[in-house]
Parts: C-alpha cells; sequence; structure tokens
C-alpha cells in the first residue's frame, strides 16, 4: 500500500508522492509512471512527481510526464508541490526548492494561492507563424484572433514534431487577447493532447504579449486557462525578462493508497 496524494492546479493534475523521509514508489520505471497516470486504468493525472531530499535545498522536485518519462520544468507542477510540502509540514509560507531547470522560490498563502518564481527569459524567437521561447519548458506562442474554434489536439500534434522544434519538440500555444488580458489553449507534449492548464505555457503566453505590446516596465498579466485564472508577474527592461512568477490556486484533490 503506497500512500499518494493529488493535486490540482488549474485544471492540471498531478500525482505526488512523499519521498523525503524515504523512497515510497520503488518502481520508477515508464511503465508504471504511465499506469498511474492513465486516467482509465489508474490514479489519472498530467504528471506525476517525487518530493524527495536535496542537501542544499528545501527539496528536490523530480517531475514525470503522463507517457511516464522524465520531463523538463512544469509550472503548475511546482506551485502544486509546494503547497504539498506545506500540507505535509516540510515548509511553511515560503520555500526554496530545486527542480531540473534550476532553483526556484515559492510563496503560499493560508488559501493555496501559491506564487513561483520563474527563471530569467533573455530569448524570445520569431518562428514560423509565432514564437518560440524556453520558460524552464521549450514553448511554441501562436497569436489567434480567438480560440474557441481552434482544434487544440490535431493542430497542437502537427507543430509539435515540426521540425523548427527537433529533436524534442515543443509544447504548443494557442492564444488570444492582450497583455492586459489573455486567453490560452495549450498541447502538451509528454501528455500528447490538450491540458487544461500550463504553468510554463501561461508563462510564455504572458511574455510573448508583453512583447507584442511593446512596452516596457513591470506587469502583471492575468491569463485565462480554461482550467481556471492564473496571472503572471515580471519585469522587461527591453532585453530580458526578470522577476517572474507564476501565480495561481494549488489545491489538494484527494489522497489514498496505491496496492501494488
Amino acid at each position: 500500500m503506497i500512500p499518494f496524494y493529488k493535486y490540482q492546479g488549474a485544471g492540471n493534475d498531478f500525482i505526488l508522492f512523499d519521498h523525503l523521509q524515504g523512497p515510497v514508489l520503488q518502481d520508477t520505471s515508464v511503465e508504471n509512471i504511465a499506469r498511474l497516470c492513465d486516467r482509465r486504468f489508474g490514479i489519472g493525472a498530467d504528471g506525476l512527481m517525487l518530493l524527495e531530499p536535496h542537501p542544499d535545498y528545501d527539496f528536490y522536485m523530480r517531475y514525470y510526464n503522463s507517457d511516464g518519462r522524465l520531463s523538463s520544468m512544469c509550472g503548475n507542477g511546482g506551485r502544486c508541490i509546494a503547497a504539498f510540502a506545506k500540507r505535509l509540514g516540510y515548509v511553511q509560507e515560503e520555500t526554496h526548492f530545486l527542480a531540473v531547470d534550476g532553483p526556484h522560490r515559492a510563496r503560499i498563502t493560508a488559501d493555496n494561492w501559491v506564487e513561483l518564481e520563474m527563471l530569467d527569459v533573455a530569448t524570445v524567437e520569431e518562428v514560423l507563424d509565432g514564437y518560440f521561447l524556453d520558460t524552464g519548458s521549450p514553448h511554441f506562442v501562436q497569436w489567434r484572433s480567438e480560440i474557441a474554434s481552434v482544434d487544440v489536439d490535431n493542430e497542437g500534434r502537427i507543430l509539435r514534431e515540426h521540425d523548427q522544434f527537433a529533436p524534442g519538440g515543443s509544447n504548443i500555444n494557442f492564444v488570444c487577447g492582450s497583455a492586459n488580458q489573455v486567453e490560452i489553449a495549450t498541447y502538451e507534449r509528454g501528455v500528447e493532447a490538450e491540458t487544461l492548464a500550463c504553468g510554463t505555457g501561461v508563462t510564455a503566453a504572458a511574455i510573448v504579449a508583453v512583447v507584442r505590446s511593446g512596452e516596457r516596465g513591470d506587469f502583471t498579466v492575468p491569463v485565462q486557462a480554461k482550467g481556471g485564472q492564473l496571472e503572471v508577474k515580471l519585469s522587461y527592461d527591453g532585453n530580458i525578462f526578470k522577476h517572474i512568477w507564476l501565480c495561481g490556486p494549488a489545491d489538494f484533490v484527494f489522497s489514498g493508497d496505491w496496492t501494488t
């Protein structure tokens, strides 16, 4: 019997295991992770995380996509694992942890509103008919007049494997609006389908919205994902995006025991 926890951030959902006191999930094979994340034969989730010890940080965040493979950074996952660590009493209102892309700070309020500091972004490249950037994970952002009619799964699947993004492919975001209010739909690699929200994608969309505005300074960009409202705080000097904070809810859903 292996205890697990389920969290979601704006509909982006995750299975979490506490490994700070020692590993409980012994089988981390691609096949077993994918089985746990399967929505018909497992617990069901967009991804799975292990809360692991680290000598220099509060914890290490190990993240797997629902296909069972280790992945690049997950922004909503980072917010959820911070809330998870607080729920278990390992951290209080603030934490400093390490993820695959580097160190992150997070602030957690009493109502599980979590603000996660992302890494600086120096390059936003215009490619194809959109923008490509890395916010901890690679993202292609394509601006549309509206996204309600976009076939996210089919169009996203085609773009995800485009030669422009070889060899690893890219997450694909369809976005409309402006820096005053962004609306987004995301096709996530590793999930290989649309998800209700994607934290690194929301961050990428906010950055591109600021680039398109032609303005500089400090911004708070509201972003409406299909699973809920988030916001991105950032500063832009015309060259580098700094002080990027991904903000939104990170909610405990349920806990249980997985029988191997």
